[in-house]
């Protein structure tokens, strides 16, 4: 839709000033308006869209009058260049909105040079980028008044198709028995995009919620949201310890292979119904998933039949609490159907007073300029970075005298970002993209002279590439070229002089770029990773604290607990995508690589066992908390702060309680009597009593999970020991 909007928003003012002003200087630089403040029209509430794009506009406004009156004072414009350059750029600080304004605002410095101002004067043109900009702020404001719920079924439709994946995944690590590291390194990056992805849904709908009425759709949308997110902390407080699962199974197999197929059935639905939301299909009702659990069921039974009891019994809990979980993800993924079905929930949804705390803020203070000001700082470095790379790139055009310098440029504040990575990828996509289109349009051109033929590529191309930006970099790319060499075919005869040096100067300002990246203040990601390790053991400690508050407690869930999870599956998130751009430095410059892996993977477990102990103490009642359960917590905490003060590099003396192999001991004998009474009755012909198999379960699940969690922190402490960040 956005993409839509845009095309409309450029094409018809050179239109109407071509045909009817026979000027169409005018009509591009209204275009070029709509080009600098659209990359700040991003998913989020209305009022942080219209504000960002009116800021881009104001930008772009400023720099094209400035940069345009100087053109022509070479020694004044260089350091003046330099200087405005990383301001722009440095006002990144303040997040990912506020950068793609600064990307607005470097567009509109590079393209300020590429003006011919004898055709129309500085003023003239800067007040027409202005007006572009307010042109492209009334269409994108009655987009959202007409189409309110297109950016939300978008989200809506992207995320579902990220959880199938990520369910998918899940399957798979199921029954893979070896070398299960590239399905975890997918199953994190998967998570941090989902988790990112509600959480902008999270802010679009509570913000609603506070700006309009509570209205049917909004609830919809919010009971809708609830089941994803419920999805997704199903999955992640339900982990699967597989290598276990590989020792108890290793003769069943087939016992394991009914939940791939289940899993993988579930991430169809959900498939399907992405494919709803994006109105490709039609909602249809399956009972597969029912027939799945219900042949479940009766494999748990030949399993427990087939071994035999007492040693079967670890493995059918391990197959029943499994199916249980699984049972929850198809009644949510059902939830979702009967919701795009209009099916009228009993639900009763209030608007709390806490919602606004749920609602990330953006941290728009000024004292962030400060605080960053220093090479600690990798968006200063990359500004830095950013702003010589441009006055490189801008002395070459100048010195020999290029035909479209500014082409350079451009390709530098498209491919630099602050990491490697990112940039590395970039540059790589940029070349293989232009080199495909201008291939591409080289034989259009020996094919055909037809200028309505350039025109329609032309038109068509701009859309094309706009739409899949941010999906696949290199398409875009190619479309880009397109369009850039078809609107120069109908201005330029010689047009593939036009093709060589737009190659050239992708491949100067690429290499420009990916040199820079490597060699000047090169911010590598181990040197920051420990900062996100710290973060989410912080918040990981937070929530284990909430959790053990609750279990004592009881009751309804507070505010408090809400919030404390929310932070920790936001702070994983981030570890996560910091790891992956780790991945993508120099093999060179990945230091402690194997700890660093081993300690996301702990973090992420240890984040799921806690989920899952969470969830079990919400949804079943809990008897009185044993002492021994005390005993655990304590020392995980306490690892868990040991484990920040080294990070932190402040260590402090503790000593860790000497109780903690008597909480083994009591929790093993505590069940191992239940387990024995239970056999009692196995003997004696006693059907199982709800209170015995209550008692069974909170003993086994309780006493593992926080088995479970000691361990991880003492590997997590054991890790950062020897890491050296």
């Amino acid at each position: 839709m956005k993409a839509i909007v845009m095309a409309i928003a450029i094409i018809l003012p050179i239109f109407l000033s071509f045909y009817y002003l026979n000027d169409i200087n005018l009509g591009v630089s209204v275009a070029l308006g709509v080009l600098f403040c659209s990359p700040a029209d991003i998913p989020g509430s209305v009022k942080h869209n219209f504000y960002g794009i009116l800021l881009a506009v104001l930008l772009s406004v400023l720099v094209t009058l400035l940069f345009g009156s100087l053109i022509n004072y070479f020694w004044l414009l260089l350091p003046l260049l330099g200087v405005i350059v990383f301001f722009i750029s440095y006002l990144s600080v303040f997040g990912f909105r506020a950068s793609l304004i600064a990307f607005g605002g470097l567009f509109a410095i590079v393209l300020s040079f590429s003006h011919d101002y004898n055709e129309t004067s500085v003023v003239t043109h800067a007040l027409l980028v202005g007006l572009g900009g307010l042109w492209y702020v009334s269409l994108s404001m009655v987009r959202l008044f007409l189409f309110p719920r297109a950016q939300t079924d978008f989200l809506f439709g992207e995320v579902t198709e990220k959880t199938a994946e990520f369910l998918r995944v899940r399957g798979e690590l199921l029954m893979r028995t070896s070398n299960r590291t590239e399905l975890y390194k997918k199953l994190f990056q998967l998570q941090t995009e989902i988790t990112d992805l509600l959480e902008i849904l999270r802010t679009i709908i509570l913000q609603s919620r506070k700006e309009s009425e509570f209205s049917n759709r909004i609830r919809r949308q919010q009971l809708f949201f609830s089941e994803l997110v419920d999805i997704l902390e199903l999955a992640i407080s339900n982990p699967v310890d597989y290598e276990n699962f590989d020792v108890v199974f290793e003769k069943h197999q087939d016992k394991v292979a009914i939940f791939k197929d289940l899993i993988f059935e579930m991430a169809n639905e959900l498939d399907h119904i992405s494919k709803v939301i994006r109105k490709e299909e039609k909602l249809t009702i399956s009972e597969k998933l029912d027939q799945q659990l219900s042949d479940i069921g009766r494999e748990i039974d030949y399993y427990r039949i087939l071994v035999g009891l007492p040693k079967s019994r670890i493995g059918t809990l391990m197959l029943s609490n499994l199916k249980k979980y699984q049972e929850k993800q198809v009644q949510n993924i059902t939830g979702l159907k009967r919701i795009l079905g209009n099916y009228s929930y009993n639900n009763k949804i209030t608007i709390s007073r806490d919602s606004d705390k749920f609602i990330t803020p953006q941290d728009y203070d000024l004292k962030k300029l400060q605080e960053n000001f220093s090479f600690k700082s990798p968006i200063f470095k990359h500004s830095l970075r950013l702003a010589i790379v441009f006055l490189i790139g801008f002395l070459i055009g100048k010195i020999f005298e290029m035909q479209n310098p500014y082409w350079i440029m451009l390709t530098i504040i498209v491919i630099m970002r602050p990491s490697y990575g990112l940039t590395k990828q970039r540059s790589i996509n940029r070349v293989i993209g232009t080199l495909i289109g201008a291939a591409i349009a080289i034989a259009i051109i020996l094919v055909t002279q037809n200028t309505i033929i350039y025109a329609v590529i032309s038109i068509i191309s701009l859309p094309i590439a706009l739409s899949i930006m941010q999906k696949n970099y290199r398409n875009a790319a190619i479309f880009i070229t397109l369009n850039v060499i078809f609107v120069f075919a109908l201005l330029e005869p010689n047009i593939l002089s036009v093709i060589k040096f737009r190659i050239f100067d992708t491949l100067i300002g690429a290499f420009l770029s990916f040199a820079s990246i490597y060699f000047l203040w090169p911010s590598w990601e181990f040197q920051n990773v420990g900062e996100y390790i710290t973060d989410a053991l912080k918040n990981n400690k937070k929530f284990l604290e909430q959790i053990s508050i609750f279990y004592h407690e009881k009751g309804d869930v507070t505010t408090t607990y809400k919030l404390s999870r929310k932070a920790a599956f936001l702070a994983i998130g981030n570890l996560n995508a910091a790891f992956e751009r780790m991945n993508q430095d120099p093999k060179s410059k990945q230091k402690d690589v194997g700890t660093i892996y081993k300690l996301v993977v702990v973090n992420n477990t240890f984040l799921s066992s806690l989920s899952s102990l969470g969830t079990f103490i919400r949804h079943n009642k809990t008897s009185e908390v044993p002492v021994y359960f005390e005993v655990f917590i304590e020392n995980i905490k306490l690892n868990l702060q040991l484990s920040i003060e080294l990070l932190e590099e402040n260590e402090s003396e503790k000593v860790k309680s000497s109780n903690i192999k008597k909480a083994h001991l009591l929790y093993e004998n505590s069940f191992e009597k239940l387990s024995n009474k239970r056999d009692e009755e196995i003997a004696q012909g006693i059907e199982v009593s709800t209170e015995m198999a209550e008692q069974l379960k909170e003993t086994h699940l309780v006493s593992e999970q926080v088995k479970w969690l000691y361990n991880l922190s003492e590997k997590m402490l054991a890790a950062i020991r020897v890491v050296k960040f």
